[in-house]
């Protein structure tokens, strides 16, 4: 049941989160609560926004469908260009102010938003994707072993390249994006040694569009195409759709990053080369913190994701991949080496 807390304050007027969109970025809210007012999950998104067919839409799905199940007004909130950890944290206080928990932070940029904010507001639950450096009782740290997911990435490279060369494209140089990195490369040695991998991040901070210009990531992915890469796995948020549309137009494959991007509606006319994705289930993660608050049994502290939960993996919807019976078993046996801890992925 919904905790008293949140009830107390749900009667916040809708009016001040409005007055502060100016600030915070813009909303999309459903109205369709109940006349009590009872408000639930709110996100915050990361760079790029919704619409980025990966990262920040993996985690509107897990609002949606916290939404379907309890039944509750959300709101999700857009980042502002050249926005500070000041904005971002007012973003989040507004949130707060107006009753919703819980209030995640979608991307480790908000570390430092949800630590002010969850000190102000301890009987908030707030939550933040791919970070896990935020200690606080009411702070859950939802938190993935990216490097996993992208280790099977690698087998399904080296068992697909014609050329013995493939690539990764990292959106940002930080240490979360060289888990990909890392994962990848070791995948594709450790099933082909005689593959090189090619690799390549395209800025060194998320303020100069590393995770937000598709037209760097094509700009990348034909590059390491004019060197006969013929897989390209990208970690780089909206930038990927770019490095995607240059496998399409030049004939290769490539491998999407955290939601199933051969499903993605607006990049159905490139599917047919996206070979696999790498996925974490920001989704879940998502519903699952709304629903133990939901519950009345917050999730805090860190809560990990990975091959074993279930929570991260490859993506099977192109039948091209998924019919692929000696592709299929390679990944299978690296999957359950990796779980039993036969092998050891490397994080950087």
């Amino acid at each position: 049941m919904r905790r008293i807390s949140r009830i107390t304050v749900a009667g916040a007027a809708t009016a001040s989160l409005a007055l502060a969109l100016s600030a915070c970025g813009g909303t999309s809210t459903d109205s369709s609560s109940d006349s009590k007012g009872d408000k639930g999950l709110a996100i915050a998104y990361d760079v790029g926004g919704k619409g980025d067919q990966s990262f920040n839409d993996a985690a509107y799905a897990g609002l949606e469908e916290a939404k379907k199940e309890f039944g509750y007004e959300t709101a999700d909130l857009e980042p502002t260009e050249g926005e500070t950890d000041t904005d971002k944290q007012q973003r989040l206080e507004s949130l707060a102010k107006q009753g919703y928990d819980p209030v995640i932070g979608i991307g480790y940029a908000y570390a430092p938003a949800v630590k002010e904010a969850a000190a102000k507001f301890p009987d908030t639950t707030f939550g933040i994707v791919d970070d896990s450096t935020v200690e606080a009782k009411n702070v859950a740290d939802l938190v993935f072993s990216e490097e996993e997911a992208s280790y099977l990435a690698g087998v399904a490279a080296a068992k697909s390249t014609k050329t013995d060369v493939v690539g990764f494209v990292g959106g940002v140089d930080i240490p979360l994006i060289h888990k990909f990195q890392a994962g990848f490369a070791q995948g594709v040695k450790d099933t082909d040694s005689k593959v090189k991998v090619i690799s390549q991040y395209l800025t060194q901070t998320a303020e100069e569009g590393g995770f937000s210009s598709p037209d760097k990531g094509k700009t990348a992915a034909e590059g390491q195409i004019e060197k006969k890469a013929d897989v390209v796995y990208a970690a780089a948020g909206l930038s990927g759709q770019g490095v995607i549309e240059a496998a399409a137009a030049n004939k290769i494959w490539a491998i999407g990053v955290d939601s199933d991007q051969y499903q993605q509606e607006a990049l159905a006319k490139y599917k047919d080369s996206i070979l696999t994705s790498a996925m974490k289930d920001v989704a879940k993660a998502v519903y699952n913190l709304a629903k133990s608050v939901e519950d009345g049994k917050p999730e805090t502290g860190i809560v990990r994701g990975d091959l074993k939960t279930g929570e991260v993996g490859l993506s099977n919807s192109n039948p091209k991949f998924a019919d692929d019976t000696e592709l299929q078993d390679a990944i299978k046996t690296a999957k359950e080496k990796i779980i039993s801890g036969e092998i050891k992925v490397k994080s950087s």
